[in-house]
């Protein structure tokens, strides 16, 4: 391994190792260029919590990104260019908490195959996400690697609770992932594009369930008995409440489209085009998120992300 003359491995060394999947590289090469982001973010945001937001969102497209760089000799550029990225984008979102480009909508042509290879992360760093609680693993997931990313106010409103309170779990959840990955690298895990692709399968079966006839069925066998549907902190109904919606939505000419799927341990986000009626063209919005909890590898409870019109 090459090096500087004090000995210590040089960036291309760390960055050889972070995409090659050892996480205490990638974290040695965040911490080596963590002042001179922070020095970018406070520059562009221009007050300390501001920054320091961006630079952890910033730190975590690098977790998902480090195999794009071209110069490995100038990483600490492109990550300093993340950070800016980042900066801007805020700035330029007419809601300051917009997704980031970076976690946009896949492509229309691209098919559940490509979108989970394209989006399927090393199981170290999902062993790191699984080290978390279920609270913050459901925000950090909803927010970073969900496809569709509701800004703060509408996870606030997902699971009714004060924006201050989404921002501070993502603070916890970041820097504890941070830390986690530095333990995991070494870990066993379930190999994330095999969960992931099961359960693009139940998804897809799901569907298929529904548009024939035997959703309650399916349900049944697949989600428990005390299953709720959540709206922000209040339960709202059960696995009939479910049916009936579901079913009340094919009888108005609503067709789901499944489009990817995000999975962990016990959380998982299936992502749908909803396709509505051509006599009713604005029935829905335009897409879905199932927000579930898992229990003993069944739904247990479940929330629906929205997306906006327009």
């Amino acid at each position: 391994m090459t090096g500087d003359k004090s000995g210590s491995p040089s960036d291309v060394d760390l960055w050889r190792g972070a995409r090659n999947g050892a996480a205490a590289a990638l974290g040695a090469l965040l911490d080596r260029h963590q002042a001179g982001m922070r020095a970018v973010a406070l520059s562009v945001m221009g007050n300390v919590p501001d920054a320091e937001d961006a630079v952890q969102d910033a730190s975590l497209i690098a977790l998902r990104r480090i195999g794009d760089v071209r110069q490995p000799e100038s990483v600490g550029a492109w990550l300093r260019m993340i950070v800016r990225n980042v900066c801007r984008s805020r700035l330029r979102a007419a809601v300051p908490t917009a997704p980031l480009p970076d976690l946009a909508a896949p492509a229309q042509q691209d098919g559940p195959e490509q979108v989970i290879d394209r989006h399927a992360m090393r199981d170290w760093l999902w062993r790191a996400i699984d080290e978390l609680s279920p609270t913050l693993r459901m925000t950090v997931m909803l927010r970073h690697f969900s496809p569709r990313t509701p800004s703060y106010e509408q996870m606030a409103d997902l699971y009714g609770v004060p924006v201050g309170t989404v921002r501070s779990r993502l603070s916890e959840a970041r820097a504890k992932l941070a830390q986690a990955l530095a333990t995991t690298a070494d870990s066993v895990h379930d190999d994330a594009v095999t969960l992931t692709r099961a359960s693009a399968r139940q998804a897809e079966e799901t569907l298929a369930a529904a548009e024939q006839g035997w959703f309650a069925e399916l349900v049944a066998e697949r989600w428990t008995h005390d299953f709720g549907y959540y709206v922000g902190r209040e339960r709202v109904g059960g696995r009939d409440f479910l049916v009936r919606g579901m079913e009340g939505d094919l009888e108005a000419g609503v067709r789901q489209r499944f489009v990817t799927a995000v999975a962990g341990k016990d959380i998982t986000i299936w992502e749908m085009d909803l396709v509505n009626p051509p006599d009713d063209p604005n029935h829905c919005p335009p897409a879905v998120a199932w927000l579930m909890s898992m229990k003993d590898g069944r739904c247990d409870q479940l929330r629906l992300f929205h997306a906006p019109t327009g």
